[in-house]
C-alpha cells in the first residue's frame, strides 16, 4: 500500500501544478486561433503578397492608357571638321554643346490591347484576392481538424483518468478482502497491474494531448515554448445542421457559388479570355502620336553687339569743269560680334516637332502568332481546370456525405454498445463483490466498457468533423 499512498500523492502534485499551469496560460477558442492563423500563416502571407503583385500589375497595364514622356539632355566638346549646330556652316575648331530634349507619345488606337490586359488583369486581381480567400478556408479547416482532435485528446484524457480512478477503487475493494481472507492475494496483484496499465495510459493521453497542442502552434505559427492553451466547450455543444439539411446536391449547389476556388477558376477562365484578345491585337497596325521638343547651346555661337553707319564720301567727278564729291547710295553698316549668351541661344535655338505614327508588325519570327495560339491553349487549359475542379469537388462533397452517414450510423452502433458495456460492468462489480466473479472477468468487462466509451467518443467527434467539413463545402464557414 505504500507505493499506492505515493501513486495519489504524485498524482495530486502533477494534477495541482497541471491545473495552475492552465489557469495561467492564456485559453484560445477556435475563431481566436482561426482568425490568428489567417494573419500569421505563411502560406496566407504568401497568398496576400500574390495579391498584391496582381495590384501592382494592373495598376501598370492603367498607367498604358496615358501618354508616354521622357526628357534628355547631355553636354561634350567636339573637336575637328565639324558642322556648327547653330550656323550650321563647317568648322574646324573645337566647341562645347549641350543638347536638351523632350519627347513624347500616346497609342491612338492599338485594337483595344490596353484596354483587354486591363480587363485580363483587374479579372487576375480578383482571381488572387479569391484564391487568398481559399487560402484562409484552407488554414480555418486545418485549423478546425487540429483543435478538434485537441478536444478529443483532452476528452481522453477525463476517459484515462476515469478508468484510473475506476481501477484505483477496485484495487482498494479487494485489498479490503484479501486483508480479510476473503479473496486470494492473487487478486490484488492482478488489479494492481491494471493500475499500473492505466497510470501509463493516462502519461500517454497527456502526451497526446500535448502533442495535438503543438501541432495546432505550428498551423498558428506560434513558437513552440509559448504559453498555448484551447477552450474545450461540451462536444454535444457544437452546433451543427442535421444531416437531412445536408442533401449533396444542395450542397454543392450552394459550393460552386460560394467556395473561393470556384470563383478563382471562373475569374481565371475570363481572364485568360482577355488575354487571348491581347494576343490577337498585337498581330494588328498600332497607331500613335508623337511630339517632341528640343534646343541647342554651342559656345562658339556668335551675335551682334553693336553697329556703326558710315556715310563718309567715297571719291569725286568733274563734270563740265565742276567737281563732285561721290556719296555711297546705301551707307556702309559695320557690326561688332560677340558671344551668345546661354539662355538666349536655347530661346533661339527651340525647335518642335508632332506627328502621326504607324507600327505594322510584318516579320516577327513568328513570336506574336506563337503567342496567340499559346494563349488559346492557356485558355483551353483553365476551362479544363475549372471542370476537373468542379468535378473533384462534386465528388468529395458526396464522400463526404456518404461519411457522414457512416459517421452516424457508427456512432449509434457505438452508443448502444457503450450503453450495453456499461450495464455489464456494473453487474461484473456486483458479482466480483459477491466473489461469483473472478478477477479476470472483472477487469474485462471494465476494459469493454473502457473501449466502448473510447469508441463512442471518437464516433461522436467523427461525426461532427463529418458534419463541420459538409458546412464548410455549403460555404458557411466553421463554428464549435
Amino acid at each position: 500500500m505504500k507505493w499506492l499512498s505515493i501513486f495519489f500523492l504524485l498524482q495530486y502534485v502533477v494534477g495541482g501544478v497541471a491545473a495552475q499551469s492552465q489557469s495561467d496560460t492564456a485559453t484560445w477558442d477556435l475563431q481566436k486561433c482561426v482568425l490568428y492563423a489567417m494573419e500569421h500563416n505563411i502560406s496566407v502571407r504568401q497568398a496576400d503578397l500574390q495579391t498584391r503583385f496582381a495590384a501592382l500589375d494592373l495598376h501598370q497595364s492603367k498607367q498604358a492608357q496615358y501618354p508616354s514622356a521622357s526628357g534628355s539632355g547631355n553636354i561634350g566638346f567636339s573637336a575637328g571638321r565639324n558642322q556648327d549646330p547653330t550656323s550650321f556652316s563647317l568648322i574646324t575648331t573645337g566647341y562645347v554643346f549641350n543638347n536638351l530634349s523632350l519627347q513624347t507619345s500616346v497609342d491612338v488606337f492599338n485594337w483595344f490591347t490596353i484596354k483587354n490586359t486591363i480587363a485580363a488583369n483587374d479579372l487576375t486581381l480578383q482571381a488572387r484576392q479569391e484564391g487568398l480567400e481559399k487560402a484562409k478556408n484552407d488554414v480555418a479547416l486545418n485549423v478546425a481538424v487540429a483543435y478538434l482532435q485537441a478536444l478529443l485528446s483532452k476528452e481522453q484524457i477525463a476517459l484515462a483518468q476515469s478508468k484510473l480512478e475506476q481501477s484505483i477503487a477496485n484495487l482498494e475493494n479487494t485489498r479490503k478482502q484479501v486483508d480479510a481472507g476473503k479473496l486470494p492475494e492473487l487478486n490484488a496483484v492482478n488489479l494492481e497491474s491494471v493500475v499500473a496499465a492505466d497510470s501509463a495510459a493516462l502519461i500517454n493521453a497527456k502526451t497526446s494531448a500535448s502533442q495535438s497542442l503543438l501541432q495546432m502552434k505550428a498551423l498558428l505559427n506560434l513558437d513552440a515554448a509559448a504559453d498555448f492553451n484551447i477552450a474545450t466547450p461540451p462536444v454535444d455543444k457544437i452546433p451543427v445542421e442535421p444531416l437531412a439539411a445536408l442533401q449533396p446536391d444542395a450542397v454543392y449547389a450552394e459550393a460552386i457559388q460560394n467556395l473561393p476556388q470556384q470563383k478563382v477558376d471562373i475569374l481565371t477562365v475570363a481572364a485568360a479570355q482577355k488575354m487571348v484578345q491581347v494576343a490577337r491585337g498585337a498581330m494588328y497596325p498600332t497607331f500613335s502620336l508623337f511630339g517632341s521638343l528640343g534646343t541647342t547651346f554651342n559656345n562658339k555661337a556668335t551675335q551682334i553687339t553693336g553697329k556703326r553707319t558710315d556715310n563718309s564720301p567715297i571719291g569725286s567727278v568733274t563734270v563740265g569743269g565742276t567737281p563732285y564729291t561721290v556719296f555711297p547710295i546705301t551707307p556702309f553698316n559695320y557690326f561688332t560680334y560677340g558671344k551668345m549668351p546661354y539662355f538666349r541661344q536655347l530661346d533661339q535655338n527651340f525647335r518642335q516637332s508632332v506627328g502621326l505614327a504607324i507600327s505594322v508588325p510584318i516579320f516577327n519570327e513568328g513570336r506574336l502568332k506563337t503567342a496567340w495560339q499559346r494563349s488559346k491553349l492557356q485558355l483551353e487549359q483553365a476551362t479544363l481546370q475549372k471542370e476537373e475542379n468542379s468535378f473533384t469537388l462534386k465528388q468529395d462533397i458526396y464522400k463526404a456525405y456518404n461519411d457522414a452517414v457512416a459517421a452516424l450510423q457508427s456512432f449509434n452502433a457505438n452508443q448502444k454498445a457503450e450503453e450495453a458495456s456499461a450495464k455489464a460492468y456494473d453487474f461484473a462489480q456486483k458479482r466480483y463483490a459477491l466473489d461469483l466473479l473472478s478477477t479476470f472477468d472483472l477487469i474485462t468487462a471494465q476494459n469493454n466498457w473502457q473501449q466502448a466509451k473510447n469508441q463512442l467518443l471518437m464516433s461522436k467527434y467523427d461525426y461532427v468533423f463529418k458534419l463541420k467539413l459538409l458546412e464548410f463545402y455549403k460555404g458557411r464557414g466553421l463554428k464549435l
